[in-house]
């Protein structure tokens, strides 16, 4: 028997998909419905805009609507289609990363920033580094440098290296499993690092899209949302060549506390970085 597919288009799927998420009140709901109609039919940009009167087979449609039923109810978007863009790279997400925020970029422009030359040959260390993200960013913009990134959970390390294999850094970085710097033995010009800041009893509080889709591996900073900047700042002497920097993300909060933990280890800080909303967020300081 010949399978009939649906009466369905393209370009219906697209208004019902956006209307259901208007309705769910959702901020952006027509460029979120085309995120979802290309992730569940396997689409481009220019299947919806020079294709949208294709008609779409049931099974399609099923899976798009099991999709727009979770985003609905407070799936994070970046989890359902499996993709986050960072810095203009298109990056695959785990369970065991985060999905990069766009506050992170602000990170890597405190790192560009400190080292402008675009052709300098870095070594760069990334502490916890999830997708991948930030290594990737600073790899595409230093196309002399070299990174290793490592992280604590293996699921988010297979993901890194997925990531950066994939943008075309093959040859150019390493990924390790590790506790923090625990099994680096080099040294660094750059060490950068997004790592968890949360408080622990904050973590409830948290919008739901974090608190229930992002590993908490990554979110938890301890009791009082510190705990990773010490394990850090303790190895930074021996990470850091001579003059060399680290650049860590901020919490709301944090700077002071942190720019004392990296004082008291003969590190020079800088006032941080601040983001929109005026929160100090990349902090960046020197080795002698």
């Amino acid at each position: 028997m010949t399978s009939h597919p649906s009466a369905t288009t393209r370009r219906d799927l697209l208004a019902a998909t956006t209307a259901r998420l208007r309705a769910a009140g959702l901020d952006e709901p027509a460029r979120e419905a085309r995120l979802l109609v290309k992730a569940a039919l396997g689409l481009t940009d220019a299947d919806l805009i020079a294709r949208d009167e294709v008609a779409v087979e049931d099974g399609h449609i099923v899976h798009l609507t099991a999709l727009t039923s979770r985003r609905a109810g407070g799936e994070p978007l970046a989890r359902l289609t499996g993709r986050r863009e960072f810095w203009s790279l298109d990056l695959a997400l785990s369970p065991d990363t985060l999905v990069p925020r766009p506050e992170t970029e602000i990170l890597v422009e405190a790192a560009l920033a400190a080292f402008p030359e675009r052709d300098s040959p870095l070594r760069i260390l990334d502490l916890g580094t999830g997708s991948g993200a930030i290594l990737a960013a600073l790899l595409a913009e230093r196309p002399a440098a070299y990174g290793v990134g490592v992280d604590r959970a293996e699921g988010a390390a297979r993901q890194a290296s997925i990531n950066l294999e994939r943008l075309g850094f093959s040859g150019r970085f390493g990924i390790l499993v590790g506790e923090w710097a625990q099994a680096i033995g080099a040294r660094f010009d750059l060490v950068v690092s997004n790592p968890p800041y949360i408080v622990t009893s904050d973590i409830a509080t948290l919008e739901r899209e974090v608190r229930e889709h992002d590993p908490h591996l990554a979110l938890d900073g301890g009791a009082d949302g510190l705990e990773a900047y010490r394990a850090i700042a303790a190895a930074l002497p021996g990470l850091l060549a001579p003059g060399g920097r680290v650049v860590l993300e901020l919490g709301a909060g944090q700077e002071a506390a942190v720019a004392g933990l990296l004082r008291a280890r003969n590190l020079t800080p800088t006032p941080a970085r601040r983001d929109l909303a005026g929160i100090a967020r990349a902090i960046v300081a020197e080795a002698p």
